[in-house]
């Protein structure tokens, strides 16, 4: 059976390929060569420019592996979906409905 790939909407084609050539401005604002990265990575230079590309197909791990091969940015991942704004929103029309719910008397 082969290996399926992950349909990837415009819009997020989009935002990886800006993540990628992010990286790539960081590695050579760094004066780093792709050799030297692809190697503090623990991957190859295809890998690498695949990366810098913004490829979908590319592991999760691998973009963290560079991230942290360009002086620790792997903590810059931690900001991924910090501030939740539609699922607080979600989360405050919930509570309200149920304290709506309470004033009635029901015991939720």
């Amino acid at each position: 059976m082969g290996k399926r790939s992950a349909v990837i909407l415009p819009q997020t084609q989009n935002i990886l390929d800006t993540m990628g050539e992010q990286i790539k401005l960081a590695r050579l604002r760094r004066r780093l060569s792709a050799e030297v990265v692809a190697e503090r990575a623990g991957i190859s230079r295809a890998s690498l420019w695949a990366v810098e590309k913004g490829s979908p197909s590319v592991a999760m791990g691998i973009y963290a592996a560079v991230l942290h091969a360009l002086n620790n940015m792997d903590r810059d991942l931690l900001l991924i979906a910090k501030d939740d704004e539609l699922g607080r929103k979600l989360q405050d029309i919930e509570l309200m409905t149920k304290r709506h719910r309470w004033k009635e008397g029901d015991d939720e």
